[in-house]
């Protein structure tokens, strides 16, 4: 038991728990305030949203302290089954009578307390498969095209099965965040770059298969010509964007919010915040989000030199996934690319997209507190598989278990300061390199 609880001496990464207390906070206050109208005309009741998502957020921090409590070794050895599951939650949402039909979409289950958005545990288990793969299979990746083409064909059906929801969107981040872990697992450049390309391919065909994602890509391109139509959604948000200017019209005074906007609290609550609290809010939503994102990747570069590549690359996965969605939300608010429904993770209203980002956060604190515990030298730390021993610090010769002296905090940080995501990339380019030779 003592092994799967944080112990205070080796402590968690303070700026991940800061960042991501600021962000869940935030996002409560946010909702609050984009849901004033909308809570007061579906429910009676102007708090109706904030009470509820404050609510996920308790449901959250649970799952989030369970998935902590669950070591990697463990986590690591059950991916198979994370698999099947996650098939299994695809398949159900599609049956009639079972999943949830909303605006000509069946993505939810509905378990009458609450509704699951199948696609985002989904992806999560299939993102922990995945890291499992690339141990399992690292020579595979290696030396061929092939080794990819055998990850993908079971990421082509469940991407298949989400499409079929459909969750266009979905799809498109599990297959971005796919790309990168194996191509920072040891996939080929060249492979990874045919691949992405076909990928490429693939999804533009699939956007203008359907009728709906047509009318998407014509309001993107000119959103004024059909204002009153398929453009009226990116419309109101550009016109929120742009008002909010230098400092923003104030929180809580957003004229956007009042039935204005479309989902306004939960797709488009970026657009919202920037009303708000203007470029200066935006910076500093965009700040924190990379600081979520780097010391993700910090911790997954120590697990790397650990010789602990499944925490590697599951943190890299979750790391890219938190990133990629934030830019993709961002980006679709701001007229960038053609509307998706993303949620903006910790930020938008959603009991399923808030919880899953709870329980990917715990799993990367999981790897950063075994991480912990092995630079320690902690007898019930994983035993490391080819660690890189001139990026570690030294161990400290004191047993973590002495009463009478005490044991010094093992320091992540300075080690790994800066440039983590393009020393990670430098690092394969290297063995690409090598490998030609």
């Amino acid at each position: 038991m003592r092994r799967l609880l944080p112990n205070p001496q080796y402590g968690l990464d303070s700026g991940l728990l800061l960042a991501l207390a600021a962000l869940t906070g935030w996002g409560l206050v946010m909702v609050a305030s984009a849901s004033v109208d909308i809570g007061q005309k579906l429910a009676g009741s102007s708090l109706y949203f904030f009470d509820r998502q404050a609510l996920f957020i308790v449901f959250g921090a649970i799952c989030a302290s369970i998935a902590f409590t669950v070591p990697m070794r463990l986590l690591q050895s059950i991916t198979p089954v994370l698999f099947v599951g996650s098939l299994l939650l695809l398949v159900a949402v599609l049956i009639p009578g079972v999943g949830l039909r909303v605006n000509d979409s069946r993505r939810w289950l509905n378990f009458i307390v609450f509704r699951l958005q199948a696609s985002e545990p989904a992806r999560l288990a299939l993102v922990i498969y995945l890291a499992g793969y690339i141990v399992r299979h690292q020579r595979r990746l290696q030396n061929g095209l092939l080794g990819l083409a055998a990850v993908f064909l079971p990421l082509s059906f469940a991407s298949l099965l989400m499409l079929a929801e459909p969750d266009f969107g979905a799809t498109a981040i599990l297959l971005g965040v796919a790309i990168l872990m194996l191509f920072l697992g040891g996939a080929r450049l060249r492979d990874v770059g045919v691949l992405a390309i076909v990928l490429g391919i693939a999804m533009g065909v699939l956007a203008v298969a359907a009728p709906y994602r047509v009318a998407r890509l014509m309001s993107f391109v000119d959103p004024w010509t059909h204002a009153d139509g398929s453009g009226f959604q990116l419309v109101q948000s550009l016109i929120a964007v742009g008002r909010g200017r230098w400092l923003g019209v104030g929180l809580g005074n957003s004229v956007q919010k009042l039935l204005y906007l479309p989902e306004m609290h939960t797709d488009f609550i970026f657009a919202i915040l920037a009303e708000e609290l203007g470029l200066a809010g935006v910076i500093s939503l965009v700040l924190l989000y990379a600081v979520v994102v780097w010391r993700g990747f910090q911790i997954g570069r120590c697990a790397e030199h650990l010789g602990q590549q499944f925490k590697a690359s599951l943190c890299y996965g979750l790391s890219g996934w938190i990133g990629l969605q934030a830019l993709i939300n961002m980006a679709v608010n701001m007229g960038l690319l053609p509307t998706k429904g993303l949620t903006l993770p910790f930020i938008s209203y959603g009991g399923s997209s808030l919880v899953t980002d709870f329980v990917m956060m715990a799993l990367i604190l999981r790897v950063d507190f075994e991480n912990r515990l092995a630079l320690a030298g902690h007898p019930m730390a994983d035993g490391p598989g080819e660690p890189d021993r001139k990026h570690l610090p030294q161990r400290s010769r004191r047993g973590p278990d002495s009463a009478k002296r005490p044991v010094r905090r093992p320091q992540q940080e300075p080690v790994y300061a800066t440039g983590v995501l393009r020393k990670a990339m430098a690092n394969r380019l290297q063995q690409l390199v090598r490998g030609r030779r």
